[in-house]
């Protein structure tokens, strides 16, 4: 595949370029599009069709559309948090330690699972599809002719709404790699990095160095910089002494231990907290998150303080949907928006740590840019049945793709062919004993197809 990455120094120009040779694309599209749309789903359709590239990295055009629309730093904390897998645990951790807490929270996160108001949430509530429809209004009378992708009509709708609430914090989840994603449009006064794994490697690199050189582009000058990944790659660590941020790192500055009934969490004696309740995120990963989300409540505990009570009584329900989301029993029924082979690995062993007496049987459909054959690889031995499903965008894998893999992986697989997924997870419902389970996994696309099947059903 051909690498999509560019250099550190070719950003900007290649953005440069793009803006001088897109005219073509950009006219057609103003033609056969010049009427306003009515409603969010017609303004997704117009964003969705407002760039010739679905991803195109770089802040030129954005800082080009934000300066338009008059858009300045905010004047509270902004955390910003990047990372392969732990991204969106950690976000919706913080945000309701700092809700409980009584501090007004804005929040961005993607992708989305049912409905797009997921992704800008004010005091964790979406927010409602007029305020959307006015943000998108704004951001398109304002580029002018810039093509701006999906994801950056998006990140500038969330700047938008912001501005025009109370807020006290704001969160962002970085979209891809970090160094040139839209959130990285403003300097975060506290970049989180989580987990970093392979994905994405046509546009971050190959190996782990390469990728944490992106994640590390949203550590900024003398800023904080916490790191929850118990083994993170040295570039990353690099850039963040030469940047000279306050650097807390997983084991080194803080720590953790799990026990029977609870955990307990310390960044050094004086600043610890003990048998604290378990969590609603499963999985030991998920208390990497954690940690490294109490270290950013300490590390701005002098701006926003948040008491020991309210963290323990925020902690039993945190819980975000689609990461291993126990949602029906006998049959067992989890989703889990694994897509890459770290997350993967992570869903094999929540699988089996919560054993059944039963089958297991797999909804399964994945997107054409993963590495799909690690992935499966990963999962395979803790499948029995596996019913293969269709997505309907222009991303997903063919159907025929992934059976392929799986019978390199084990001639002998028991594999059913869907032409969608809520139709593999039929099959897979209808045919499940009520000793056996059914596991949802592949993509963000797969988990919220069925989400909406259930929210539809019942």
């Amino acid at each position: 595949m051909r690498s999509n990455r560019l250099d550190p120094g070719d950003a900007e120009r290649e953005e440069n370029r793009h803006i001088l040779t897109a005219g073509f694309f950009r006219y057609t599209t103003r033609i056969l599009m010049t009427e306003i749309p009515g409603d969010l789903a017609g303004w997704l359709d117009f964003i969705s069709a407002q760039h010739s590239h679905e991803i195109e990295l770089g802040l030129v055009r954005l800082r080009q559309v934000a300066n338009q629309l008059g858009l300045r730093p905010f004047n509270c904390p902004l955390i910003t948090v990047a990372g392969t897998n732990g991204k969106g645990s950690s976000i919706t951790a913080l945000e309701s330690f700092y809700t409980r807490a009584g501090y007004h929270t804005a929040c961005y996160t993607s992708p989305h699972l049912t409905v797009f108001n997921e992704r800008i949430r004010i005091d964790g509530l979406f927010v409602a599809d007029d305020e959307l429809c006015a943000a998108f209004a704004e951001i398109n009378s304002a580029r002018a002719s810039i093509p701006l992708t999906y994801f950056e009509f998006a990140t500038l709708a969330a700047y938008v709404i912001f501005l025009q609430h109370e807020r006290d914090i704001i969160l962002l989840e970085v979209g891809l790699g970090g160094r040139l994603d839209a959130t990285n449009l403003f300097p975060a006064d506290l970049a989180l990095i989580t987990s970093i794994g392979i994905d994405h490697t046509a546009w971050l690199g190959n190996d782990r160095e390469a990728i944490g050189v992106e994640k590390a582009g949203i550590i900024h000058e003398g800023k904080i910089a916490i790191i929850s990944d118990p083994e993170p790659p040295q570039s990353l660590l690099n850039i963040a002494h030469a940047k000279a941020a306050k650097i807390f790192s997983l084991n080194q500055d803080y720590r953790y231990e799990i026990r029977a009934a609870d955990w307990c969490w310390q960044q050094e004696e004086r600043n610890a907290l003990s048998a604290l309740p378990l969590p609603g995120l499963y999985g030991i990963p998920q208390f990497n998150n954690l940690a490294g989300v109490l270290m950013c409540l300490a590390a701005l505990q002098k701006q926003l303080p948040v008491s020991d009570e309210t963290i323990r009584s925020a902690l039993p329900g945190i819980k975000v949907n689609g990461r291993f989301q126990v949602v029906a029993t006998k049959p067992q029924l989890i989703l889990d928006v694994a897509h890459n082979p770290d997350s993967m690995e992570l869903l094999t062993e929540n699988l089996k740590a919560l054993p059944v007496s039963g089958n297991t049987h797999a909804v399964v459909a994945m997107l054409k840019d993963k590495d799909i054959y690690e992935s499966l690889y990963k999962i395979y031995p803790s499948i029995d049945f596996w019913y293969v499903g269709g997505l309907t965008i222009a991303r997903g894998e063919a159907t025929e793709y992934l059976k392929a893999v799986l019978e390199k992986l084990g001639p002998n697989t028991h594999i059913s062919l869907f032409e969608t997924v809520e139709q593999a997870w039929e099959q897979a419902s209808w045919l499940a004993e009520e000793k056996d389970r059914v596991v949802v996994f592949g993509s963000f696309h797969t988990v919220g197809g069925i989400i909406h099947a259930l929210s539809s059903s019942s």
